[in-house]
């Protein structure tokens, strides 16, 4: 296994974090910031891993299961 996480491993570090914590790695990946999780990704998947992460938050439409 490469030390190098994937864009899919990146994905799931971010997702294991919680709802809100998923939203506000949303904002500051579109706010250029690169997070810990993608660092090692080109800017191609970190642009799959954010797309990703929009896509699985648009079911909770803006909103946590415990708001």
């Amino acid at each position: 296994m490469s030390s190098i996480p994937s864009r899919e491993q990146a994905l799931e570090s971010l997702c294991a974090k919680g709802c809100r914590q998923v939203w506000r790695a949303i904002e500051r990946l579109q706010q250029g910031e690169i997070l810990r999780e993608v660092q090692c990704l080109s800017s191609a998947d970190r642009l799959w891993v954010l797309g990703e992460l929009q896509q699985i938050m648009a079911v909770y439409a803006g909103r946590c299961a415990t708001d």
